[in-house]
Parts: structure tokens; sequence; C-alpha cells
């Protein structure tokens, strides 16, 4: 994992009240991916507390992409 920057959601560690809050990033076979559509992966982020080594939060970014382009332009 590689620190990127601060993640702007969440301010203080629920587990150690820690507040120096970075985001890391897990790929490859970390990646996550819809189970109807195991082709494209997303990179998986993390919040993780710098005091405790926490993780207190995951997420991955355009979660959207995740749908199938013909699942996608049906919500659109």
């Amino acid at each position: 994992m590689s620190e990127i920057n601060r993640d702007k959601y969440v301010a203080r560690c629920p587990f150690c009240g820690g507040a120096e809050i970075i985001e890391a990033f897990q790929s490859a076979y970390g990646a996550v991916s819809a189970t109807s559509n195991r082709m494209g992966g997303r990179t998986l982020y993390h919040s993780i507390c710098r005091k405790c080594g926490s993780v207190v939060r995951s997420y991955v970014k355009e979660p959207e992409k995740l749908l199938k382009k013909k699942d996608r332009q049906e919500i659109e």
C-alpha cells in the first residue's frame, strides 16, 4: 500500500481517537469486481489510522463502473 493523501470523510479513528488518517490503495489481486462482472475490477481504497493502523473505511471510486455498460445506461 502506498500513501496518497488525507481522507476528507473520516475525521477521527473510532478505535483510538487518532486524528491523522491516511489514504492507501490495494489493487491487482485485491481489486473489487461485481459478482455479475468479474472482468472489470476496481481499485480498493482504504482510510487507515496512522496512530493504531486500523482500517476505518474502505471504498471504490466510481462504484457505478462495477456495473456492466448496459446496466449503467439503465441507471442514467
